[in-house]
């Protein structure tokens, strides 16, 4: 064999384990993430469930007073799962619309000049700390709400006062925290739609609103609820900036009352608890922990009907 034919057959055998070893670095990567799920979910359950047995999975689930510290102690955390389902719900209600609509401005309607200065600002709110949120909805929103509470119980001698740090506030912070989520991957989804689709129902008649809402979000409905789904996580996971303008009292989930969310009562208590208390927490964490699992559930169960309604439609 002459010079060029070993330095082909050297060149074959480098490139065949430089593969391997990149194929050994992707196996151990995916090993590692699978192992980090299994050692997050086994820890949780250990931490979260001796609770449950000596407490009893009824009064902790289902009731509704919080008390660890009093003599006889009470570790109902129901009104503390209602905030956090509705408190989410509320935020998803305002900032999904608002995130989507900016989406398709972003994507279909803004002249690409003006998308273009929109984007970096969308991408700042992603970059900037929750603490930060947090501090804003303590400077600015919390004095609004609490003129606003004045207002609407003027007179009233049975209201609970909360300064304005109640769910509401709570609620419009949720909401802009998950709008840079839903509307970079809402924006992408909607670039993803083909051009086809739009020049086609264009050419059949349909005005520029009609294509945007009948054709292109249908189309990027998996991307869209992708983005939803995300939003939901990020909300409901959120701790610092609830803490600060949520008032971080355990009550009924109503528009001007104090509350605790789920991710509230563990930061804040968690520096002090003990015993019994402390594990009741990590009860606590296991609840939110479902809940996050339910979502990525829902997630991947929607993304697969999703495809198999798309391959139908090919």
């Amino acid at each position: 064999m002459d010079q060029s034919t070993f330095s082909i057959v050297g060149n074959s055998k480098a490139k065949n384990t430089a593969e391997k070893i990149a194929g050994i670095l992707f196996l151990a990567c995916g090993f590692f993430a699978v192992a980090a799920v299994i050692v997050i979910t086994v820890y949780m359950i250990a931490k979260g469930t001796p609770a449950l047995h000596k407490v009893g999975i009824l009064e902790i689930l289902f009731g509704t007073v919080w008390s660890p510290t009093s003599a006889e102690p009470s570790f109902g955390i129901l009104y503390i799962i209602l905030t956090s389902v509705i408190g989410t719900g509320m935020a998803v209600l305002i900032g999904v619309p608002i995130g989507v609509l900016t989406a398709v401005f972003m994507a279909e309607v803004a002249p690409p000049k003006l998308a273009r200065m929109v984007r970096p600002a969308v991408e700042l709110l992603a970059g900037i700390p929750s603490v930060v949120y947090g501090l804003v909805g303590l400077l600015i929103l919390n004095p609004l709400m609490y003129k606003l509470e004045m207002w609407v119980f003027k007179g009233s001698s049975t209201h609970q006062w909360t300064g304005g740090a109640n769910l509401l506030c709570a609620v419009l912070v949720l909401a802009v925290m998950i709008l840079p989520t839903v509307i970079n991957i809402s924006e992408s989804a909607i670039r993803a739609v083909p051009r086809d689709y739009k020049m086609t129902s264009l050419a059949l008649g349909a005005t520029r609103i009609q294509t945007i809402f009948r054709v292109i979000l249908p189309s990027a409905k998996s991307g869209i609820v992708t983005a939803i789904v995300l939003g939901v996580g990020r909300a409901i996971g959120e701790a610092m900036a609830i803490c600060m303008v949520a008032g971080n009292s355990v009550n009924f989930p109503l528009p001007f009352s104090s509350v605790r969310f789920l991710t509230t009562a563990m930061v804040s208590e968690m520096a002090y608890s003990q015993g019994l208390h402390k594990e009741v927490l990590f009860t606590i964490g296991l609840v939110l922990f479902v809940f996050i699992m339910i979502i990525n559930l829902v997630l991947n169960r929607i993304m697969k009907k999703g495809a198999k309604d798309a391959d139908k439609c090919r």
